[in-house]
């Protein structure tokens, strides 16, 4: 039998969804630490964890957009100023917090006849959380976003690697199974043909039966119903049908664009072929060969969940 690599000679282009990247970068008096990774998801989810910088996020969705077209990806970015000391801030927060407060005491107050004293700048600075203190903000020089931007295709171009990596490994797995399944449809095939005269004799002797007990009976009429299902429990349609699922699996494989979706309703096909095969096969050995089609297709369907 051809195998799925050899028809392609090894060329089998899927991508999976799962995939990491992580680097750090420096420009412009600022340090940087990309982090990069994705899991299955039915379309493209992508989430940013970035600094707030005009044109940022709308540039990296637009690359990871060129890279990936399926899955749940979470992109983050730490960005540090170099030589940066910690400095006091307001937490605008906390601040807008506090004089809430401040300002619904002052109205209990007024309401119950009482005078207060108003508050100074620096009483409303001691105030638990409206003072804190951390790095200063870093400054946003010219040029640095499309430098971020530029750094961020080489993580992207790490990250697609090595979604592609797996994606040849989950190739090579799918191919196999579906060398399996192309392995136990000639043997369905070849049994269900093995048993066309044990079937052709079955129906002879139901018909010589049936005829014995119903003296008088249609001869002709009942050997039509006969043949009737005979006709219907015949495998040849589901037989060609999985072979026409075979190689459209095949076809797939060296696709090179995304085929996660195409590839899980073909899955959805063979199962339903193969129940099919099982449901008509009244023989034991061909239900076995069944079982094992729908056993190795299920198998199939688990590595088809991680392709892009």
């Amino acid at each position: 039998m051809v195998k799925t690599q050899d028809i392609f000679q090894g060329e089998i282009h899927t991508v999976s969804m799962t995939g990491f990247a992580s680097e750090q970068g420096a420009g412009l008096e600022h340090d940087w630490t990309w982090d990069l990774r994705s899991v299955n998801g039915k379309g493209l989810d992508l989430r940013l964890r970035v600094p707030d910088l005009t044109g940022l996020e709308a540039g990296l969705r637009k690359a990871v957009a060129q890279v990936a077209a399926r899955g749940n990806i979470q992109l983050s970015l730490k960005l540090t100023r170099q030589g940066g000391s910690d400095t006091l801030r307001v937490n605008p927060e906390a601040l807008a917090a506090a004089l809430n407060a401040l300002n619904e005491v002052n109205k209990a107050a007024t309401g119950q006849g009482l005078a207060m004293a108003p508050s100074t700048p620096a009483e409303i600075l001691t105030l638990r959380g409206v003072l804190e203190q951390g790095p200063a903000a870093p400054a946003t020089p010219d040029g640095l976003v499309p430098l971020l931007l530029a750094d961020a295709e080489r993580v992207l171009a790490q990250f697609h690697a090595m979604r592609c990596a797996e994606g040849a490994e989950l190739g090579r797995i799918i191919a196999g199974q579906i060398d399996r399944i192309d392995e136990l449809t000639d043997e369905a095939e070849t049994r269900a043909q093995a048993r066309r005269p044990e079937a052709a004799e079955a129906l002879r002797t139901a018909l010589a039966r049936v005829m014995e007990a119903t003296p008088g009976a249609d001869q002709d009429r009942i050997a039509q119903e006969l043949a009737l299902l005979a006709v219907k429990a015949d495998i040849t349609e589901e037989i060609d049908r999985l072979r026409a699922h075979i190689t459209a699996a095949r076809a797939l494989l060296a696709d090179p664009g995304p085929v996660g979706r195409k590839f899980e309703f073909l899955a959805q096909e063979f199962v339903r072929e193969t129940n099919t095969l099982c449901s008509k096969s009244n023989d034991s050995a061909l239900t076995r060969i069944g079982l094992d089609l729908k056993y190795v297709i299920d198998q199939m369907r688990e590595q088809i969940q991680n392709v892009e």
